[in-house]
């Protein structure tokens, strides 16, 4: 099983009423809910890890994962309320205002032997849950009490409206990207984290303290990935008639990691042993699920079938 551990919400999407009034419509999303739905929806096996309301929009979060077979045995139920996010689309980048004091994802907590570590390949985190300290704090113990041949993949995803604290925010990214086997960012978390370094300094950089594989999206511009044996490889953006970017990286992730299992090559050993062929295939299959996505509104990962047959 592949894990995705982190936040589960409901992003409220600007909408039009049938009198062409403007309205909000909620739709279930959370980048590590994506990752995990993603995942699934490709013929991963998948589980998700985190906080869930009790409450109405955690109810439609629940069924939601359930529907794409995201397995919810180690997600915690509680009657914290849930995470509500209202987005806002922009030419670039999809801004977000969070409401999330007191949330279910904010309060969760890793209880000690309850994941089963013997069946997980890989565990991946990332975005608004490891904002503040507890969250971090959190994933961190996850990460520490898994078996030593799973994978752990990050994916940053910041979200600087919701960081008071810069520079800690940046230290505690920085614990994460040495923990991690595979890290993947957007060029836009890249300049808030990095500034203007070149993308290849920084990611020999980061392939030298931990990971064995560091991937940088650039919306329709695609993907670079640096291995530490395999090289660099690019992967194009398939050009589609964009509706919105929301779930995007999202789901460019989840495709990754899911492409990764199908070749063999998710374990720790097996990802740091991967070829140059592999690793373009699996970055090329990325770049057309996230380019499927943003084809239609909202969070909305494809399906194997939904796939062109040469996709992979």
């Amino acid at each position: 099983m592949l894990l995705s551990c982190g936040d589960a919400l409901i992003d409220f999407l600007p909408s039009k009423t049938v009198d062409g009034r403007e309205a909000l419509a909620p739709v279930v999303g959370g980048s590590c809910l994506n990752v995990a739905i993603g995942m699934a929806r490709l013929d991963a096996p998948t589980g998700f890890v985190g906080g869930i309301a009790n409450d109405t929009f955690g109810r439609m979060i629940a069924d939601h994962a359930l529907a794409s077979n995201v397995d919810l045995r180690y997600a915690t139920r509680s009657d914290h309320q849930a995470t509500l996010a209202f987005a806002r689309p922009t030419a670039t980048e999809t801004q977000y205002a969070f409401y999330d004091a007191d949330s279910a994802a904010r309060n969760w907590i890793y209880r000690h032997g309850a994941i089963a570590f013997a069946e997980i390949e890989a565990i991946h985190t990332g975005s608004t849950t490891l904002v503040n300290e507890q969250g971090a704090t959190q994933a961190l113990a996850l990460i520490a009490g898994a078996r030593p041949g799973v994978t752990i993949s990050f994916d940053p995803n910041c979200r600087p409206n919701l960081v008071e604290d810069k520079d800690g925010y940046r230290t505690r990214m920085a614990t994460f990207f040495r923990c991690a086997d595979l890290v993947k960012m957007s060029d836009v978390d890249f300049a808030y984290l990095f500034g203007d370094e070149a993308h290849a300094t920084r990611a020999e950089a980061l392939l030298t303290a931990g990971p064995s594989l560091v991937v940088i999206t650039r919306g329709n511009n695609g993907a670079s990935a640096w291995h530490r044996t395999a090289g660099m490889v690019e992967a194009a953006a398939p050009a589609v008639k964009v509706v919105d970017t929301i779930g995007a990286g999202d789901s460019f992730q989840a495709a990754l990691l899911a492409a990764l299992y199908r070749l063999d090559r998710i374990e720790r050993q097996k990802l740091r042993d991967i070829t140059a062929a592999e690793l373009k295939r699996v970055l090329a299959f990325a770049c057309r699920c996230a380019a499927f996505t943003c084809t239609r509104q909202g969070a909305d990962p494809p399906r194997s079938g939904e796939l062109p047959a040469d996709a992979w």
